[in-house]
């Protein structure tokens, strides 16, 4: 290939790598550059994000990956897909389980160890702040962090939140209203409320419940319920503790609801298998969280697990073809089963049966005759572009309720497992219930408005 045509190519994939948002949208095959597919975020980005936060009165907080706490490191970039894969498909499982409509209602609210932790905040617990990553989970209610005097802990990358050096630590009583919230509570020493959350696996955390003033970016919120844990088990990946932010009251978006408007967004951002450096942001607060130009899409609500945020998700595309797929395909069922639930704990989206072999086959047929390589455990459609310098790949659209689309750019679709080894980032479905991952989310600003029933696509990117 000459030079000028390489050139051509690398420009046409700097023009035509955006985010399509809209309700009509005609960008459907991208150029992609095979040797630079991903970007870095660079120190300076993640410390104006702090700077920006201590300049606002809404939080602004970057949202670090996992690898950047526990320090993992590995060998090559194909052991370090294996790794998030495995975890990937734990916590896939996990959903799998929890939302089916036999475990509905069970006291089983997360899964940590069942392979989500992906991000982390920093967040400084009581007066004064002891600063603590804490796991960002958006299917979650209960905000808690591990406490001295500590009867079982796991180990985590700060030292340990000291309630008896905090000012404005202060006990709940059980019989008080946040008590009653709790799905499982009871009375502890001097009518201390204590709580107790279960996990799949028999993993815990268990203490009391107590208000606290958080820390986010240099804005101090007083009074939020969080639980004081003495008694953890669990492989916890260094975190100090849960960051709730589902859609139940006692996530930190239902207590802060009058402050911060009911609302939060998020960008996690593109980051290449392996990457520890990257970082996005957490935004809390309307004024600031809810962008003007975002494409909006209706929140379902599963009143059987009242944490996720659910979407409507009507069908999907690949380049110019809509897939011909059942209709009701991705309908939340009257008893809670199937729907597509959004979580950032999931990389690889995961869709039923026939949507993923409509979708992989469509790819395939659109990519034409690119060198396919060895499937990588879940990743069953993988290419070696290894000796290309560019290559044409379909964008791939989702349609929403009330005709709204997201058409994700190439690098929302394809992960590099090995040197110039790429494989489709999607998968099948164990049940009916589908999941947008995290790849499918990265690079976006998604924005959940809780309090109206909303969740917003774009208009920015990062």
């Amino acid at each position: 290939m000459q030079a000028t045509t390489i050139k051509k190519l690398l420009l046409l994939f700097v023009a035509t790598f955006m985010l399509i948002i809209s309700h009509a949208s005609s960008l459907r095959f991208q150029y992609i550059n095979s040797h630079n597919f991903t970007t870095k975020t660079s120190a300076s980005a993640t410390s104006s994000s702090s700077a920006a936060a201590h300049r606002s009165r809404n939080p602004s907080l970057a949202l670090v990956h996992r690898d950047a706490i526990t320090g993992a490191t590995y060998p090559s970039r194909r052991h370090a897909v294996v790794d998030r894969v495995a975890r990937d498909n734990a916590r896939a499982e996990y959903l799998v389980r929890r939302l089916s409509p036999t475990d509905l209602g069970s006291e089983v609210v997360s899964g940590l160890d069942e392979g989500s932790g992906e991000y982390f905040v920093r967040v400084g617990v009581g007066s004064p702040p002891t600063e603590q990553y804490l796991v960002v989970d958006s299917g979650s209610d209960v905000i808690w962090v591990q406490c001295k005097p500590c009867l079982q802990c796991y180990a985590q990358a700060d030292p340990l939140f000291d309630p008896a050096s905090s000012t404005t630590f202060s006990g709940v009583s059980c019989g008080s209203a946040i008590c009653r919230m709790l799905s499982s509570s009871g009375c502890g020493d001097a009518g201390r409320c204590r709580y107790e959350v279960s996990y799949g696996d028999g993993s815990y955390t268990e203490g009391v419940l107590a208000l606290e003033t958080l820390t986010f970016g240099g804005t101090a919120v007083e009074g939020v319920a969080i639980g004081c844990g003495h008694r953890n088990r669990g492989l916890f990946v260094g975190a100090a503790g849960l960051l709730g932010l589902g859609w139940g009251p006692m996530s930190l978006v239902g207590q802060l609801s009058g402050a911060a408007g009911g609302a939060f967004s998020y960008c996690l951002a593109s980051r290449g298998a392996g990457s520890s450096a990257d970082a996005g942001s957490l935004i809390l607060g309307r004024s600031e969280a809810v962008p003007e130009g975002a494409v909006w899409v209706p929140l379902v609500r599963n009143p059987q697990a009242p944490s996720f945020y659910y979407v409507g998700l009507l069908g999907i595309g690949v380049g110019d073809e809509r897939l011909p797929l059942e209709a009701g395909l991705f309908q939340l069922s009257d008893v809670g089963a199937g729907g597509v639930v959004m979580d950032t704990g999931t990389a690889v989206t995961r869709l039923p049966q026939e949507a993923y072999a409509a979708l992989r086959d469509a790819f395939a047929g659109a990519v034409g005759a690119l060198p396919r390589a060895p499937a990588m455990s879940l990743l069953d459609t993988c290419y070696d572009l290894s000796g290309y310098t560019s290559v044409r790949v379909p964008t791939v659209s989702l349609y929403f309720d009330e005709g709204a689309t997201l058409t994700l750019p190439a690098r929302n679709l394809l992960v590099e497992v090995d040197g110039g080894i790429y494989c489709l980032a999607f998968a099948p479905s164990s049940s009916g219930l589908s999941i947008l991952g995290n790849v499918q989310q990265e690079g976006i600003q998604i924005t959940v408005d809780s309090a109206n029933g909303f969740i917003g696509f774009g208009p920015n990117t990062c």
